[in-house]
């Protein structure tokens, strides 16, 4: 696999009061209390589960990957969207598919395919802030998206605040080499970095095979049913891996259903 053309980057800290440093793999957190040392470390995926991805926003994702493509390997539209399409399949990213078969600037083409103003495209559920910050324990972001977005949207929704750390996906390399989510070694390189056991951590996401991942890098999982998803979709019932299914991040306040292994 061709290696990045841009240099490996470190997970980008919030601007938080009183956030935490990343760590080095296997520290503990220097000065957390007994109880943030036993509370849960909450990793959120970006769309659709912090905010309502197919009610805009995916539209402009894919009208701007299909523009990229097309620009980058001067492809037409419907080669270009085809392309796209069964990279994201595959691999669970397009970037990835690009990267491995055509040798592309990842970087270009992240900022070239989510060059697009999310302010009016953002819906999510009402006091999404106030509800992050009632749910116990720190929180980061784990996002396949560019991170560029990823501020955006916590920004625009007021939230960027209630996280300690950004991972997006430019961060998610390993050896020099791009291993975005489901990566199984990626999601233990994170657990590494940040310091945390597995067992404290939940991932909270509508991406099944994400979730699958993650219960096998020893995680708890929290399954965002969301229609608009195409990765969230399966057999129907809770699989195995996952230890809380809800609508909404609010419902994880509601806990009418508790978190498995909790």
């Amino acid at each position: 696999m061709p290696r990045l053309r841009f240099p490996q980057q470190p997970p980008v800290r919030s601007r938080r009061a009183g956030v935490h440093r990343p760590l080095a793999t296997g520290q503990s957190l220097a000065g957390a209390t007994p109880q943030e040392q036993q509370s849960p470390v909450w990793l959120f995926d970006l769309d659709n589960t912090l905010h309502d991805t197919s009610y805009k926003i995916f539209r402009e994702i894919n009208l701007g990957m299909t523009a990229a493509v097309m620009e980058t390997l001067k492809l037409n539209e419907n080669d270009a969207s085809e392309l796209r399409t069964r990279y994201w399949r595959r691999y669970g990213a397009t970037l990835l598919g690009l990267v491995q078969h055509h040798n592309i600037d990842p970087h270009a083409f992240l900022q070239r395919s989510h060059a697009f103003e999310v302010a009016p495209l953002v819906r999510a559920e009402r006091g999404l802030r106030d509800k992050l910050n009632r749910l116990s324990g720190r929180k980061i972001l784990f996002t396949n998206a560019p991170l560029h977005y990823a501020r955006a949207v916590l920004k625009h929704l007021g939230i960027l605040r209630c996280f300690d750390q950004l991972w997006g996906v430019e961060q998610m390399q390993l050896h020099g080499r791009f291993r975005p989510k489901p990566s199984v070694t990626l999601m233990r390189h994170v657990l590494a970095q940040e310091g945390i056991h597995p067992r404290r951590a939940v991932l909270v996401e509508d991406t099944i095979e994400n979730l699958r991942s993650a219960r096998k890098a020893g995680l708890r999982t929290v399954h965002v049913f969301h229609p608009g998803t195409p990765f969230g979709l399966g057999k129907s019932g809770r699989p195995d891996f996952v230890d809380l299914r809800v609508n909404s991040v609010g419902h994880l306040l509601l806990q009418k259903r508790p978190l498995r292994g909790a």
